[in-house]
């Protein structure tokens, strides 16, 4: 209690911050007498009035109440919900600022965790446009008192399902698909699923767009096996979708945060629709991995084939292969590109791209990478290039020691969260690979992610 006491401040009042930079979930971080202040929705160089919620040891959080001082970058949010609903976090920020600012939470976590100097940050790559780029839509539904039915995100750090109309990230197309629905659920009185009573039909509705097909699915994700009206749905997406290729439910009995179930049959169409990254196509199932941003994406993966600097004869290994997207996009410039994955789906979805793109001079091969990628080397492959695509966790120390004790000549890191990037860029740093350069890329336009591209050279 007397350690509280000590503190600068207290729960429930409100102080004057000057904000000095924006923390990695994007809420603007200040100083009040030298403690620090985390403040939602404030922005560097604002001095804003915030009211504390929650105190700890060594830092407090607080809800703005006054932004006293405007920065130039604040601009009005285009979403009505977008103080409630968690989806986006930096609608308030002008979208010049926010690359400026994604360039800065990379150069910051290059600097402060792996404290790498003379790294090369570049500008951040932006979309063409930051607003409806999402091809993927995933909506939770939720009954709101008897007759009402809540589509849309969750608000953030909660279960509570923000209604959202007219989602000005997601793709045209998916807020049509939402609409439909929630007309079919009323006309038809299908309940939505109650999480707590575990009670109701819906739990949440996909939409998947094929931006360069035009090929739209629609998944319905259900916590019943058998679905009344489901004819009709399928009749009023028909009318009012343009595009619709393949309509699916997804049979979800689980009490699980988890969205997808084990159970997926197909009601209407085809059970994948296509989409192309740059000479590539792939199948997407509503299981799949697939980009939502199919723009930059494309972006993202030239970024990872310049970086690579193929000339046509190099031995090539992609970590983390996933699907193989960033596999096919290698071995367009590259002798032999070898991918590993330790998910078997994945690998099956990876083996079928490389097919039908006709793309041959691939391997893929199911395992971990920590074993892997020494009986690779063991077998006499010695690659010239690594590629790693990590999830947020980034690579386990002991796939780092792999890839140091393969000896490529260039490692190409793309990461999703600079964190972990800079923690293994300075592991391979003391063990023989200077970072030359990373390139940040906008794939979530409006949200506090940020992709990057590291290029990473063996020391002499």
């Amino acid at each position: 209690m007397n350690e509280k006491k000590q503190l600068p401040v207290q729960k429930g009042k409100s102080y004057e911050i000057d904000i000095t930079r924006l923390g990695t979930g994007g809420e603007g971080i200040g100083r009040y007498e030298g403690f620090t202040v985390f403040v939602p929705y404030a922005l560097p160089g604002e001095r804003v009035r915030a009211r504390i919620d929650l105190v700890k040891k060594q830092y407090a959080t607080a809800v703005l109440e006054e932004v006293i001082q405007p920065s130039p970058d604040r601009v009005k949010p285009l979403c009505p919900v977008y103080d409630r609903c968690g989806g986006c976090q930096l609608q308030h920020l002008s979208y010049e600022g926010e690359l400026r600012e994604k360039r800065q939470q990379v150069q910051d976590a290059i600097e402060r965790i792996g404290h790498l100097k003379d790294v090369l940050i570049l500008p951040t790559l932006g979309a063409q446009s930051p607003w409806h780029y999402r091809n993927k839509m995933q909506f939770p539904v939720a009954a709101v008192g008897k007759h009402k039915v809540a589509m849309g995100c969750f608000a953030a750090a909660t279960h509570q399902v923000i209604d959202v109309k007219n989602c000005v990230i997601q793709k045209d197309q998916n807020n049509l698909i939402a609409g439909v629905v929630r007309q079919w659920m009323k006309d038809f009185k299908i309940p939505a699923y109650n999480e707590d009573l575990r009670t109701g039909i819906v739990r949440h509705v996909m939409g998947r767009v094929g931006v360069h097909t035009g090929e739209i699915m629609v998944c319905l994700v259900t916590a019943v096996d058998q679905v009344p009206h489901m004819k009709d749905l399928v009749r009023m997406l028909r009318s009012q979708i343009p595009g619709l290729t393949s309509v699916v439910q997804n049979v979800n009995t689980r009490h699980t945060n988890v969205i997808l179930g084990p159970k997926t049959r197909l009601i209407y169409g085809k059970n994948t629709i296509h989409d192309s990254i740059g000479p590539l196509t792939f199948h997407i199932s509503a299981q799949s991995f697939f980009q939502v941003n199919s723009e930059q994406a494309q972006r993202l993966y030239e970024t990872a084939l310049d970086f690579a600097d193929l000339k046509g004869g190099e031995t090539v290994v992609d970590v983390y292969c996933g699907t193989g997207t960033i596999t096919l996009f290698l071995a367009q410039k590259a002798k032999e590109v070898f991918g590993i994955e330790i998910l078997a789906p994945a690998i099956r979805d990876a083996v079928r791209n490389a097919k039908d793109n006709h793309v041959k001079n691939t391997q893929f091969i199911l395992g971990d990478a920590v074993y892997k990628l020494p009986e690779l080397i063991r077998n006499g492959i010695r690659p010239d290039v690594i590629v790693l695509d990590p999830p947020r966790a980034g690579c386990g120390e002991p796939v780092l020691a792999a890839i140091a004790q393969s000896k490529p000549k260039r490692v190409v890191y793309v990461s999703c969260n600079p964190a972990t990037l800079a923690r293994d860029l300075a592991y391979l740093d003391e063990h023989g690979y200077k970072t030359e350069k990373v390139q940040p890329v906008d794939m979530f336009s409006r949200t506090h992610h940020v992709e990057s591209v590291a290029l990473m050279s063996r020391k002499m």
